[in-house]
């Protein structure tokens, strides 16, 4: 059943069910400026791959302050250090690339959520599957 097949009390019913559920796009590119953290992924309920921004993002950071701790007080690059500010670069690399994307992925994300969340309802309300 579509929602224009439904009757204005259901009609009532998905449109307060689905301000409890629903996701906004606008508090969705707001997150994204902790992009790097992955918190709008989270709030969209992509745990995986919001997991592994948060995990790209730990990943450049203690790869920099490990870098810092190699080089010392005499500032030379050791071996060590340069493979540091390297695994550092190319996981903030991989995580700048995904933010980029992730600004034009978003409108279609929050769409998909929410249109999955009003057929969830509108499946209750007429009780078919």
């Amino acid at each position: 059943m579509k929602k224009h097949d439904l009757t204005l009390e259901q009609l009532l019913v998905l449109q307060s069910e689905m301000r409890h559920v629903e996701k906004s796009l606008g508090l969705a590119y707001l997150l994204l400026l902790g992009g790097h953290l992955g918190v709008h992924r989270f709030y969209l309920k992509r745990h995986v791959s919001g997991t592994i921004q948060l995990i790209l993002f730990l990943i450049a950071v203690m790869c920099y302050f490990l870098a810092f701790i190699m080089t010392g007080d005499d500032e030379d690059l050791t071996a060590a250090s340069i493979f540091f500010i390297l695994i550092m670069l190319l996981a903030g690399l991989v995580l700048f690339i995904w933010i980029i994307v992730d600004l034009f992925l978003m409108p279609r994300m929050v769409r998909e959520w929410n249109e999955a969340r009003e057929a969830e309802i509108i499946r209750r309300l007429t009780g078919k599957s």
